[in-house]
């Protein structure tokens, strides 16, 4: 539980997820390579990646680099074509298509972003509605022990330990994501702050990179904050259950997160897909699901090398997503995936 750590976790290293924790280069081309792929972007998909790395150099001999920047530095580092491929958990808006000119986007990658805490004498799993988040990222329930979190959670004693909320300092799709999030459950975040992968929270501290956000609320008791699944589940942080739609609260995990990804109706040309605050019709569903997307140039110089590569990742590729707890994708995600990377070329 996050409360027995001490504040050496906030060292990635404590992370155990190695350099793509940290935000660096993942891994260099092994002895034998023929050939290689740049990337750079989110640290969500990030674990993931990791594991994509050394089977598909060994499958293919091209060597797959990626550094774990976040999801804005993805998106920078794609528009300046100093990657050969992007990351990120937020869709591309409007004008980021346009500045990016020629940039396509794959849903390549299913998880969520998952709320944890650091709450000495509180157990794990305490149970937290979207409204109460919003008002806890607003400043107005200040304490842990607040009449709507105790309502919330009968039979628990909850100390009177100041919340800390933290949150993401650079561009990240967790925070696309939980801000996405919160804009569907309070019209007054949505008017008044807005969703974006990087937005001014009115309270609250903030860190770098999901390794940064874990280090803060693992050195401070009574912090808050949203982070990627993976880095939760792996270094056993306490974590809230989040309730959804239907008034249920799904634990995170592939069934609940492969629950959301069922109400998506379709794809749109663009790709862009929102399963954040599912209907009451998926009662199992957990209410902070993402997606997470690969960008690439749709005119893009290593075209031969890069096709391969999305096909096996939306492919083959899926089945290392469970044990870091990506669900796989849905069929009509895959079809829409495959279209799109049919459009690249050199």
């Amino acid at each position: 539980m996050i409360k027995n750590k001490t504040a050496a976790l906030a060292g990635c290293a404590a992370l155990a997820f190695g350099l793509a924790a940290c935000g660096s280069s993942s891994s260099s081309p092994s002895t034998g390579s023929l050939d290689t792929l740049v990337g750079a972007g989110s640290t969500l998909v990030a674990p993931l990646v990791s594991e994509w790395q050394p089977e598909y150099d060994k499958k293919t001999k091209v060597a797959v680099t990626y550094g774990a920047i976040g999801s804005g530095g993805g998106i920078a580092q794609i528009t300046a074509r100093t990657v050969d491929f992007g990351a990120s958990d937020a869709p591309l808006s409007e004008d980021q298509f346009k500045e990016a000119k020629g940039v396509v986007q794959i849903p390549w990658a299913l998880a969520a972003t998952v709320i944890a805490y650091h709450l000495e004498g509180a157990p794990n799993q305490l149970k937290l509605t979207g409204p109460v988040l919003v008002e806890i990222y607003k400043g107005k329930i200040t304490t842990w022990n607040a009449p709507q979190i105790a309502a919330l959670n009968p039979g628990v004693t909850l100390p009177a330990t100041k919340i800390t909320p933290i949150h993401r300092s650079d561009g990240s799709g967790d925070t696309f994501a939980f801000t996405n999030y919160l804009s569907h459950i309070s019209p007054e975040w949505s008017s008044q702050i807005g969703h974006a992968t990087e937005v001014n929270f009115p309270v609250g501290i903030g860190a770098k990179g999901n390794s940064g956000v874990g280090g803060a609320i693992s050195s401070t008791n009574g912090a808050i904050g949203y982070i990627a699944i993976a880095y939760v589940l792996q270094n056993k942080f306490d974590y809230a259950l989040i309730k959804n739609a239907a008034g249920n609260y799904p634990v995170p995990g592939i069934p609940s997160i492969s629950a959301a990804a069922k109400t998506l109706t379709s794809v749109p040309a663009n790709n862009e897909v929102s399963i954040v605050d599912p209907p009451a019709s998926a009662p199992q569903a957990y209410p902070i699901s993402t997606f997470t997307y690969a960008l690439v140039p749709e005119k893009a110089p290593k075209a031969s090398t890069l096709k391969p590569f999305l096909k096996w990742a939306i492919h083959e590729g899926q089945t290392f997503g469970p044990k870091l707890d990506f669900a796989p994708l849905p069929e009509q995600v895959v079809k829409a995936d495959e279209a799109t990377i049919e459009k690249i070329g050199s």
